[in-house]
């Protein structure tokens, strides 16, 4: 599968966790520049070329969905978050299925700061090439978002715990790692000093 073959790809925001290493609450509710980091998030998501986006959504899914009032996105609810990672991706895989996607770009809801510019070049990389994952690299070290071809769904659905699709992403020949000058793609927030660190990272660039 190439080129106009890899049109329909949508992005999956893995926003199901507990927050548990978060000490004010629930961190994807946690508030950068007057919106919650879950948002930021998904408005990035709709802000690119993706074809779709969908939200997966567990631990405080009330006050996550209402977060994300009034974007273009879709809403699952993941009832075994407490399981890890996975679960979020099982459900994930299941909408993109049904949607008829080609791919998945699989996006944290932790990580507010990777660039609308950043999906575009993984999309581009994808839609271009012969790739079934791309994975961004900063700095040589490889971050998130990363995408699958609709190949790997089965994989993903059959994944546990919390290792999503490294493994895949390990094993597989058509990974391509694409360089990004975004660090972005590293920055993940368990803790308020993760925030507050990349924050001020994010404004001194």
């Amino acid at each position: 599968m190439s080129g106009q073959h890899r049109t329909r790809v949508g992005g999956v925001i893995l926003a199901a966790g507990r927050s548990s290493r978060y000490e004010s609450g629930n961190k994807l509710l946690a508030t950068i520049d007057g919106k919650a980091v879950v948002r930021q998030v998904a408005e990035t998501a709709c802000k690119s070329s993706l074809s779709d986006a969908v939200a997966v959504l567990g631990h405080e899914k009330v006050a996550v969905a209402a977060a994300l009032d009034g974007l273009s996105l879709s809403v699952q609810h993941n009832d075994e978050y407490a399981t890890g990672q996975s679960a979020s991706v099982r459900h994930g895989v299941e909408f993109a299925r049904s949607a008829g996607w080609d791919a998945a770009l699989f996006l944290l809801g932790d990580m507010p700061f990777v660039r609308v510019e950043t999906i575009e070049e993984l999309l581009e990389a994808y839609r271009t090439g012969t790739a079934t994952v791309v994975v961004p690299e900063h700095e040589g070290r490889r971050g998130n978002p990363v995408l699958f071809d609709n190949c790997h769904f089965d994989a993903l659905a059959s994944v546990s715990g919390d290792r999503g699709g490294r493994d895949i992403i390990e094993t597989t020949e058509k990974t391509a790692f694409i360089e990004v000058s975004d660090p972005g793609v590293h920055w993940d927030i368990d803790t308020d000093a993760d925030l507050a660190e990349f924050t001020d990272r994010r404004d001194s660039l």
